[in-house]
């Protein structure tokens, strides 16, 4: 099977800067570059593009901005796992044979609303995430008896972990009662409960084998792919209380690398809401049904960083699509020994997981040194 590996990575601050999307996407790709000064800009075969960004053309755009000349340039849009879509295309590029080296850049502006799928009647007049989180937390909450303060430690976890994150969006931390405090949004959420959509970009290189170990010492390989998507309206989803596209895309990945669950040192999870963490950690095998917030709890009073070590989507931010991007530049780092303060002890083998809407569609990578 052909190795494909992550050879460089450059990332911006997330912020709630007013930036144009066009500036917001060079600046990740120029501290790459600046970092990674073997990569010769004539080698870069495509140019991918992750955003939900309604702005067109916006690969070719950021080709000119590097002067290079690509011989594949375009953009993806998947909301808002579209950073591993995109990853996932570029892999599929070398796997064969089109490409050998191929920068995939995601970012996204604060006042980036996604696309809302106005289609799906499904939703009546509620077609904000916010909707199907609540859907999500009311379910998970009654077939497991889980409080509201249960679910605020994911937050506070995570807040405390972006403590550590330089470039996350939040620096604060929180108690549950802060949590318990903030802001209510629907009976099930509140303010802090709900990772932030900001301003932030993400850029990562993905080499043949033979590049791979003529750009860096220090190589990372992806070994394992799952996709997933169920449906686009959340109404499918065979229950409210599991993610049944991220089980069978974990399971895809997992097999794939040919590792198990209990393998994996370090993760990045997909908690765009509170509820995620706990319900996708099960869906992925991290823990059985209805214990996910048992692992977290264990997690937090241990100062263990083994899930969303940068934190998370709730901690560090959510510029759609640059997420699924930093999330996978964490687990390179985490894996590369070069987290900081954040480092989790030998992490060899880390993985990802990003998703989109309600977990209708799921994208897990697996990592190794």
């Amino acid at each position: 099977m052909t190795k494909v590996g992550i050879a460089a990575y450059g990332i911006t601050p997330f912020t709630k800067d007013d930036q144009k999307i066009e500036s917001v996407l060079f600046k990740s790709a120029k501290n790459l570059f600046e970092n990674n000064p073997k990569i010769n800009k004539k080698d870069i075969d495509a140019v991918l593009v992750s955003t939900n960004n309604n702005s067109k053309y916006l690969s070719p755009i950021l080709s000119e901005m590097l002067g290079m000349q690509p011989k594949i340039a375009h953009s993806i849009e998947s909301l808002c796992n579209s950073g591993t879509n995109s990853i996932v295309s570029a892999y599929s590029y070398i796997a064969s044979g089109l490409a050998d080296v191929v920068l995939v850049t995601g970012a996204e502006r604060y006042d980036s609303p996604g696309q809302i799928l106005e289609w799906d009647d499904s939703r009546g007049e509620f077609k904000h995430p916010i909707f199907w989180a609540s859907i999500f937390s009311k379910s998970y909450k009654r077939e497991f008896s889980i409080s509201d303060e249960q679910l605020a430690l994911v937050s506070v976890k995570n807040h405390k972990q972006a403590k550590e994150n330089p470039n996350a969006l939040s620096s604060q931390i929180f108690t549950i009662q802060d949590v318990m405090n903030s802001k209510k949004l629907t009976d099930d959420l509140k303010v802090l409960d709900c990772s932030r959509p900001c301003t932030g970009s993400a850029s990562i290189i993905l080499t043949s084998e033979e590049m791979t170990k003529k750009i860096t010492d220090t190589p990372i390989w992806i070994t394992g792919i799952g996709q997933k998507t169920t449906s686009a309206g959340f109404t499918k989803n065979t229950s409210f209380s599991s993610m049944e596209s991220t089980r069978q895309a974990g399971h895809t990945a997992l097999k794939m690398a040919n590792h198990d669950t209990k393998n994996i040192d370090v993760a990045e999870i997909h908690d765009a809401f509170s509820v995620c963490e706990p319900m996708a950690l099960e869906s992925l095998g991290f823990s059985k049904s209805g214990q996910g917030i048992s692992m977290i709890q264990e997690l937090y009073e241990t100062n263990d960083f083994k899930i969303n070590p940068r934190g998370g989507l709730i901690g560090a931010g959510h510029p759609l699509g640059a997420t699924g991007i930093a999330q996978t530049i964490e687990i390179t780092q985490q894996l590369q020994s070069n987290a900081g303060n954040r480092q989790v002890d030998s992490a060899k083998i880390g993985l990802v997981h990003n998703m989109s809407a309600a977990a209708t569609s799921s994208t897990v990578l697996v990592l190794e040194k």
